[in-house]
């Protein structure tokens, strides 16, 4: 049985990125981060936070042309973007799964098109609403969430 989510409330960019970066502070090495929304929905924005997080300098932004981009920071941070990718063949052949079993964390954004390749561990976040409303972040999965207080 799935645990039932837990939901956070984010009324604007910051929170998106506050939450994600507590997050990150309990993460571990093999850790998966699933990302999932709409286009507009905050997901690179929530990358962002997690990449803060985790120490990383510079910017980050969404590798959305070479799908997967490696920061340095307390841990490695793995950003992969599957947004151009269309079938799960072309996923494969990125070697997600190496990146799932070492050293650092993998957040995938539009992680719908990998799910038959994530692990079972992935924390799946989920973020509902798109433009200026706020959003709804739903997280299901093993990162403690008690360690990261709602926003």
């Amino acid at each position: 049985m799935t645990p039932a989510p837990a939901r956070f409330t984010a009324e604007r960019a910051g929170d998106t990125q506050g939450l994600a970066a507590r997050l990150a502070r309990v993460a571990r090495p093999g850790d998966v981060v699933a990302l999932y929304g709409d286009l507009g929905a905050g997901k690179t924005c929530f990358v962002q936070g997690f990449a803060a997080g985790l120490d990383v300098a510079g910017p980050v932004t969404s590798p959305t042309f070479i799908m997967i981009a490696e920061h340095a920071g307390r841990l490695p941070l793995y950003h992969v973007d599957l947004y151009r990718t269309e079938r799960l063949e072309e996923v494969r052949a990125l070697g997600l799964e190496e990146l799932f079993d070492g050293d650092g964390v993998t957040v995938v954004e539009w992680a719908e098109k990998a799910e038959p390749l994530l692990p079972e561990r992935a924390l799946r976040v989920r973020i509902l609403g798109v433009g200026d409303e706020p959003r709804t972040i739903e997280v299901t999965g093993a990162l403690r969430l008690d360690s990261a207080p709602s926003v």
